[in-house]
């Protein structure tokens, strides 16, 4: 296309007659640029006034929310003006900065020809050169196109425009999308065909540094969101390159190592830990470490118990360029592990019922001892509590937020106990864990170890037991280091454990040892004003449990259960409860759903029912001689299938006395009984 002044006088013909209509324009015409003259027809339909530039300008508060948008943009683009505005300062150019609207965020050129521009055609900053305000234009019809160009005189579509060429070409960001116009303007006379190659090299080098600048940004969000990330995470974060040198690390993993955090910074492992063992020297970590337990040093010299994790990070050519190591406190994974384990005290004294006078002195007692971190032995016969009685003590701690574990020392095979307790290393014998074991010492760091029957445990492991609670170390099965502990020991037994030191079944050093706080827990007969107390407390628990709603005791029940010995205590007392609730269809217990040792304690015969009537051999009320109450008895229990209940309500007599006549009479119940 020729731009010469014949082109020009063409043009203007052309122009007039398209903005006067004086003759209609073909649809396509040899002397207009199809790309010019659709946007004429553009800006015609715009009702754009081809004779003066429309008014369009952003108010001072639209302006200064523009510029702070376009702040990074304008940041980028304004050195680049500058240096392209070198190669034609002094020839009246000015070179415009605009955002993707149209609207423009920076010029540059001499202020006198700004002033003159401004003047002649409102070009100024927060002024909008779209098609939509400014017909063909530079920077409208570049925006609206997507393409550089360049328009000379009588091809803008306003007459203030005829005597410029804009030379104009779009900013686009990483992903294609337009996000500003740089235009420079400047006398026909004076502009050239290489102008919009100049144009265009400088967009190219402001999308380039645009795209550089939202990569560093994007590494440096990346940088700030692994930070945050690694900061967050409770266990300690090392991320180690090749070198050994530490270039990521979290607050976690400084008080892990007892270090200073800027200690960790960008310094080598090797200065902050002994890495001889080669647990942390990432050059010879050649796989993934998961869970190790492992000793390190640090640079001040304290020994650190540590489990360790490693992973190896890789480039896309599958080569190692970094390690990140997890380590945390073997303590606080032990803890973890107790927790997850359910190593935990749940009762309290509130959970030990019971108003006797043993009761509420074995409470005040227990009370005294939760202060303390002495050594106790809890002695009693089975089903008393003796359990329930040391975790109200932990409970009551300041161990109360560590672990709580209890381990059956007579229920463990000899060979077995001492790995329970101790641990062992990985590898210590056929069938052991690779990775090792902690024992249940070690579990309970922090907290509290119950050794329960400790009266059954081994002589031999007795001695081991009675070293550890001296040197407060343990030595796991197959290792050589000792570990320290910290662990309050509470011990139980039923058996007289003065009587096993006589007869040599017990140490002594260790029975005194144990015993520095004892407590007797009293048994069930000793205290038979908790009866009531209690099977009310299991009857609401039942309750519960079961969806029922059973009001208590009977009389007759609750007063042969005041005058049974209950050998097994506490135990035995819920597990009848337990029996009665899922008997009962009645709103109280009755002695008809009590056990037979309690009945039979009290001279009740009840012998265990059938599933249904059976003929049997003749009873001995057969050899007994017959009366009208005996027949009574008979009837009532024939015709009611042997339910107590109902028959001593057909009778007109309570239960008890039916019992007793039933005694008297040697009734067998089960010939009766259809359940």
């Amino acid at each position: 296309m020729n731009f010469s002044d014949d082109y020009q006088k063409k043009l203007a013909i052309l122009w007039e007659k398209y903005i006067e209509e004086s003759e209609p324009m073909p649809e396509k015409s040899h002397e207009v640029r199809p790309i010019i003259y659709e946007s004429w027809k553009r800006a015609k339909a715009h009702n754009i006034s081809p004779l003066e530039v429309k008014d369009a300008k952003l108010s001072e508060e639209e302006l200064n929310k523009a510029l702070v948008h376009k702040e990074n943009l304008i940041s980028v683009a304004h050195s680049y003006i500058l240096n392209l505005y070198s190669f034609v300062k002094g020839s009246n150019f000015i070179i415009a900065l605009t955002d993707e609207r149209g609207y423009v965020i920076d010029l540059v050129g001499q202020d006198a020809m700004i002033q003159a521009r401004a003047k002649k055609s409102g070009l100024t900053i927060g002024c909008n050169r779209s098609e939509q305000y400014a017909g063909t234009n530079g920077i409208g019809t570049c925006l609206y196109t997507g393409h550089p160009i360049q328009i000379w005189g009588y091809e803008h579509y306003i007459k203030p425009h005829h005597n410029y060429v804009c030379t104009a070409a779009p900013i686009k960001n990483q992903y294609g999308t337009i996000i500003g116009c740089l235009d420079i303007v400047g006398p026909m006379e004076a502009i050239s065909m290489h102008t919009l190659a100049m144009v265009c090299a400088a967009v190219d080098g402001i999308e380039k540094e645009m795209k550089m600048r939202q990569a560093y940004e994007k590494i440096f969000v990346m940088n700030s969101q692994l930070v945050s990330t690694i900061q967050s995470i409770s266990s300690g974060i090392l991320m180690v390159d090749n070198m050994g040198i530490i270039t990521h690390h979290n607050h976690r993993a400084s008080n892990i190592l007892k270090l200073p955090f800027d200690h960790l910074s960008y310094k080598n492992i090797a200065d902050i830990v002994d890495i001889k063992s080669g647990t942390l020297n990432p050059l010879e970590i050649t796989k993934n470490i998961n869970n190790k337990e492992v000793t390190i040093t640090n640079v001040y010299g304290i020994r650190l118990n540590l489990s360790l994790s490693a992973s190896i990070i890789y480039n896309d050519a599958h080569e190692k360029i970094s390690t990140v190591f997890i380590i945390d406190e073997l303590q606080r994974i032990h803890k973890m592990i107790t927790k997850m384990s359910g190593f935990t005290a749940k009762y309290t004294f509130e959970s030990i019922v019971g108003t006797s006078s043993g009761i509420n002195k074995l409470k005040a007692l227990g009370l005294v001892a939760a202060q303390s971190d002495s050594n106790v032995l809890i002695l009693g016969e089975s089903g008393t509590g003796k359990e329930l009685l040391a975790q109200s003590i932990h409970n009551a701690s300041s161990r109360c937020n560590g672990p709580f574990i209890a381990i059956n020392c007579g229920s463990l095979p000899k060979g077995l106990i001492e790995s329970e307790l101790f641990g062992y290393e990985g590898g210590a014998f056929t069938g052991a864990n690779k990775d090792g074991y902690p024992g249940k010492f070690e579990l309970a760091q922090g907290g509290t170890l119950f050794l329960d029957e400790i009266g059954d445990m081994p002589l031999e492991m007795q001695a081991s037991l009675l070293r550890v609670i001296q040197t407060r170390e343990i030595v796991r099965i197959g290792g050589k280091t000792s570990k320290p502990i910290d662990v309050r020991i509470m011990a139980a037994t039923n058996v007289n454990l003065l009587e096993s030191v006589k007869n040599k079944g017990f140490r002594s050093d260790l029975y005194y040892r144990l015993n520095v706080l004892s407590f007797v827990v009293p048994p069930l007969r000793e205290r038979r004003e908790d009866i009531p107390i209690l099977a009310d407390f299991f009857i609401r628990s039942y309750n519960r449990s079961m969806g029922k709603s059973n009001q208590g005791l009977a009389p007759e029940a609750q007063e042969l259960m005041l005058s049974y010995d209950w050998p097994g205590n506490v135990r035995e007392l819920e597990n009848v409860i337990e029996r009665a609730m899922n008997l009962t269809q009645e709103a109280f217990i009755t002695e008809s759903e009590l056990t037979h040792e309690i009945l039979l304690h009290n001279n009740v015969t009840v012998l265990k029912p059938q599933v249904q009537k059976e003929k049997a051999m003749p009873s001995p009320s057969k050899l007994l001689p017959k009366t009208r109450e005996y027949d009574m008895i008979i009837d009532a229990l024939e015709r009611e299938d042997g339910n107590i209940n109902k028959a001593s309500t057909l009778l007109g007599i309570p239960k008890r006395t039916l019992y007793r006549k039933i005694s008297k009479y040697q009734i067998d119940l089960s010939q009766y009984r259809v359940w």
